[in-house]
């Protein structure tokens, strides 16, 4: 396994981080300590949760995900894991995440605080807000609406209360997921300006079906040395090839239509089996390939992988052994240009 730094923080990770979305809904809590026992075997020490998982949300299920490893990580060398969970934000609902969720001192205040509870922790080494508190198109979503704004607390207000947590000892360094180029620059800014923590992380949506990281926020990431923590590269499932062969095929797609939306666009089915002929042709399956061509990025600090069985987890973790030729990352590179993000 690979280990790399992410961004600026001290935090050396995994080249692969083990998610954990299904647990407490696709997976039960015997299967999860199963999953992170063998990801840990592999050389998996970066562990990424979130206070509303599992996925799909809902309020029978919140916070599972959370107690679950936090009974793991009971019988486990704190020390030697990274641990990173996020806070949710507003506008998707989630009434029973503290009667609607805000980025505002009170909300992260006792956000961090239950997740610490259920973690059965003292602390995390990596906070992210979960997506951004103002409005901005994320999801599937992909043009700006300025007329969609609506009151959002003030980003140097939010940073100031994660700062509080930090220099408490509460969280060690902090990140952004579903953020914007415009947003992390306002983050760094902010923290530079009034002598802040900077946030270390993005963790975006980047797969073979979704480069748009590779815009604005590889510039970003470049400049203000800020890792991409890259989420969903198999796009749910389908850069495995299984929903070419059997639209019906049992997954996250078919389980939960809604968060399917994002994927169902009309070329991704051909992207998706030109990929898979690009794997065929490598001698890898479709999500060695996925999980390869994410990996190698330079801007990439870690892969966040999930799987619903052991067999799928080891098939993932055994793509941190393999490199892609020049020739595949041509092949790959054509197909994009033919089929240029089908799924942002």
């Amino acid at each position: 396994m690979e280990y790399r730094v992410i961004g600026s923080s001290d935090l050396k990770v995994s080249a692969l981080c083990m998610g954990t979305m299904t647990f407490g809904e696709q997976n039960t809590e015997a299967e999860a300590h199963g999953q992170l026992d063998y990801a840990v075997s592999q050389g998996v020490n970066f562990i990424d949760t979130a206070e509303m998982y599992p996925v799909a949300p809902r309020a029978e299920t919140v916070h599972r995900t959370e107690t679950y490893i936090g009974n793991w990580l009971q019988h486990q060398q704190r020390d030697q894991l990274v641990v990173a969970t996020k806070i949710a934000g507003p506008a998707r609902g989630f009434g029973w995440i503290r009667g609607g969720p805000r980025i505002n001192k009170a909300h992260i205040n006792a956000a961090i605080d239950a997740s610490l509870q259920r973690l059965q922790t003292d602390y995390v080494d990596l906070y992210q807000i979960h997506w951004p508190d103002r409005y901005v198109p994320m999801f599937g979503a992909t043009s700006y609406d300025a007329s969609q704004d609506r009151d959002t607390t003030p980003i140097a207000e939010q940073l100031q209360a994660l700062g509080e947590l930090v220099k408490a000892g509460k969280v060690r360094h902090i990140g952004l997921s579903n953020e914007t180029p415009w947003g992390a620059m306002e983050f760094v800014r902010c923290a530079e300006q009034l002598g802040l923590p900077k946030i270390v992380s993005i963790q975006n949506a980047y797969h073979l079906l979704n480069r748009t990281f590779e815009a604005g926020l590889a510039e970003v990431s470049h400049h203000s040395n800020v890792g991409l923590l890259a989420y969903s590269p198999l796009a749910f499932g389908w850069l495995s090839g299984k929903y070419l062969a059997d639209p019906q095929a049992h997954g996250r797609i078919t389980l939960f239509p809604g968060f399917g939306q994002r994927y169902n666009k009309p070329n991704v089915p051909a992207a998706t089996r030109e990929y898979v002929r690009i794997a065929q042709q490598a001698g890898l399956t479709p999500a060695t390939l996925a999980l390869a061509f994410s990996r190698m990025r330079r801007f990439t600090s870690s892969v966040i992988l999930g799987a619903t069985t052991l067999q799928q987890l080891q098939e993932n973790l055994a793509s941190a052994e393999v490199t892609l030729s020049a020739e595949t990352m041509a092949a790959i590179d054509a197909v994009h240009q033919r089929h240029p993000n089908p799924a942002p």
